[in-house]
């Protein structure tokens, strides 16, 4: 796609549906490069946004006069959606900088109040509540309509985070209605009175997050985590009754449903109610078996059966749950070996995936990746996730050096072609100049001692300087003729002089009284003569500026090129050795996830072997007294 019509699509997307930048943009959006920029951040590439954005405000800055840049309609908006970019980057110094700079600057109280906002949320994703609470102090005044729900959410979110719960709470509370945040206040409501010491209202609060609509997703997720935590809550009270009404109401395909039905059939054993709950784990026991909860069903459902005296159904359950985790610590090992390999960090960089927002879940039906079967849940962790982004982004700056370093022999290449094209060409070029330059010199002197006498006879009048050619050459012969006559005399001299002075004086005559008409003809001339000459000036300079622009497309190069080529070489072996360091720390974080997981499976494993024998022994014991009755 060509660069005029990424900056058209740059225009579509600021007008439609752009990041976070362009929520603050007011009017038409009128330069075509920050529309560029945003286009690259809408498709989630923010260190191309980056680039481009930081390259046009660099020239928007160093423009003597700025205020005539079309970038001057949208300066404040450039500002914050770099530091947005930036911070979509992870490029979080970068970004509080950014911020810093608008606070500190002279702009109006909302954009200042924007600024501290922004700058408020940084902190708090670095987990640095205490500075984000210092930003958001920042505030006073007016605050944009567009971030004022987000404002609250996060001020909220950093009182629960400081300690702050009965704060948390009234902004959570004044929340209830705000469109989006909804559920979301709702839960974290419950959870501050809770953690607040209101325990019966935050329970309370949290039954009503439990009921909301289930709108989209996100609001369906908040239901089932509200239920989930409910019941879990009761079940560890004790009131598995109270607890299994409320774990029924999650979701049985929401990402909460496995734990949901663990803890339902949990709260049916607590009750001795054996019978109803294999129903949910026999469901949960079906579903894959990577799942922690799932691996607890697999031996939750034969010790219901034993407990209700099935004892064959439940030495065949032990039996199949032994056989699944014989299978899944072998797909165990192949994942530990495969890692060992490096094929787990080739997985995370597969194209194919980036193109998938569910990349995540997709990952365990790769095929020929055993190495990610176990890996779920520490895939969405939040610091495995905020690794591997880095891991990815060193991954991504790494396609780009090859790519830049391509560009460099590429523009070396047309380097080298130019001055192959033109330096034979040059120098007979300059020797033909040259002559015609010292033509051109002596003619515009000839021309500006033209221009110096006509001016000096406005002022004094020299009749004889505008003699014409042949008046000058008849002047000449009567001058001659006259000494002849003067050196020979005789009896004829006297009529011969007088004849001479009749014809000069005629010729004197001639000359003075056209002097008016010839000094204007001279001066129209003269007028002529400047166009040409501004012509021959504007050939002679635009034939200079093309030879400079010839020789200087090929030289002057080479040493830029190659500071560059030694930048993007000297960056290209820190990003190797930093994204080398990160994989590793990827690998040893999935090892150990690997290996926990292993100890959990040995230690179900030892569970039901020792179950299995128990309800075999039990099932022999009540075959047997049942072939010896009466």
């Amino acid at each position: 796609m060509c660069r005029l019509a990424l900056l058209l699509l740059g225009i579509f997307v600021a007008a439609s549906s752009s990041p976070a930048a362009d929520k603050a943009r007011h009017g038409p959006l009128k330069d075509l490069y920050f529309g560029e920029a945003l286009y690259y951040a809408h498709q989630g590439e923010h260190f191309a946004a980056i680039a481009r954005l930081d390259t046009e405000l660099g020239q928007y800055y160093g423009l003597d006069e700025p205020g005539l840049d079309t970038l001057h309609y949208h300066i404040n908006d450039a500002e914050f959606s770099v530091g947005d970019f930036e911070l979509s980057y992870r490029m979080h110094l970068r970004a509080g900088r950014a911020f810093k700079a608008v606070l500190e600057g002279n702009v109006p109280p909302p954009v200042r109040n924007e600024a501290a906002y922004r700058l408020a949320r940084i902190h708090f994703q670095k987990d640095q509540p205490r500075e984000a609470l210092t930003a958001l102090e920042r505030i006073q005044g007016k605050v944009p309509e567009r971030i004022r729900d987000d404002l609250a959410f996060l001020r909220a979110n950093t009182y629960m985070a400081v300690g702050r719960f009965a704060d948390a709470a009234k902004v959570y509370r004044e929340m209830q209605n705000a469109k989006g945040y909804a559920g979301f206040a709702t839960y974290n409501l419950g959870m501050a009175l809770i953690r607040g010491g209101q325990e019966p209202d935050g329970l309370q609060t949290l039954v009503k997050a439990g009921r909301l609509g289930a709108g989209d997703a996100g609001a369906a997720a908040i239901q089932d985590k509200a239920n989930l935590f409910l019941g879990s809550r009761l079940l560890e009270g004790k009131q598995p009754e109270q607890a299994r009404q409320f774990l029924e109401r999650v979701h049985m395909t929401g990402p909460y449903s496995d734990r949901a039905l663990l803890a339902w059939g949990w709260a049916e054993a607590e009750q001795d109610r054996y019978d109803r709950a294999l129903v949910p784990w026999t469901l949960l026991a079906k579903r894959n078996v990577t799942d922690k909860a799932v691996q607890e069903a697999m031996l939750a459902v034969p010790y219901a059966y034993g407990r209700l005296n099935v004892h064959g159904k439940a030495a065949l359950a032990y039996g199949s749950a032994l056989e699944a985790f014989d299978v899944e610590l072998g797909k165990l090992g192949a994942s530990v070996h495969s890692i060992q390999e490096g094929k787990f960090l080739e997985a995370l960089v597969r194209e194919e995936l980036k193109q998938d927002r569910n990349w995540v879940v997709k990952l365990r039906a790769l095929p020929d990746s055993p190495e990610t079967y176990y890996l779920l849940d520490l895939l969405a962790s939040h610091d495995f996730q905020e690794s591997l982004k880095n891991y990815l982004d060193l991954d991504e700056l790494g396609k780009h050096f090859v790519t830049w370093l391509r560009d460099i022999d590429a523009y070396e290449e047309i380097i080298a072609t130019r001055r192959a094209y033109y330096q034979p060409l040059l120098p007979e070029l300059d020797k033909q100049f040259r002559v015609l330059d010292s033509q051109m010199r002596l003619r515009l002197e000839q021309r500006d001692r033209l221009e110096k006498r006509i001016q000096a006879m406005l002022v004094s009048p020299r009749p004889d300087f505008l003699a014409t050619a042949e008046e000058r050459i008849v002047g000449q012969r009567l001058a001659g003729l006259e000494q002849a006559v003067k050196r020979n005399g005789g009896a004829q001299a006297a009529g011969l002089q007088a004849r001479i002075d009749r014809l000069q004086g005629v010729l004197h005559w001639q000359i003075r009284t056209g002097y008016d008409q010839r000094l204007t003809d001279a001066y129209k001339n003269l007028q002529s003569l400047n166009e040409v000459i501004a012509a021959l000036k504007a050939q002679y300079t635009s034939y200079v500026r093309t030879r400079q622009a010839a020789s200087q497309s090929y030289e002057g190069y080479e040493a830029g090129l190659n500071r560059l080529r030694v930048r993007v070489l000297d960056a290209q072996e820190r990003v190797k050795t930093l994204m080398a360091r990160q994989g590793h720390l990827l690998e040893v974080m999935a090892l150990n996830e690997l290996e926990l997981r292993t100890q959990r499976l040995e230690e179900y494993q030892v569970k039901a072997r020792f179950a299995l024998a128990d309800s075999y022994d039990r099932a022999v014991k009540a075959q047997t007294e049942g072939s010896a009755g009466p």
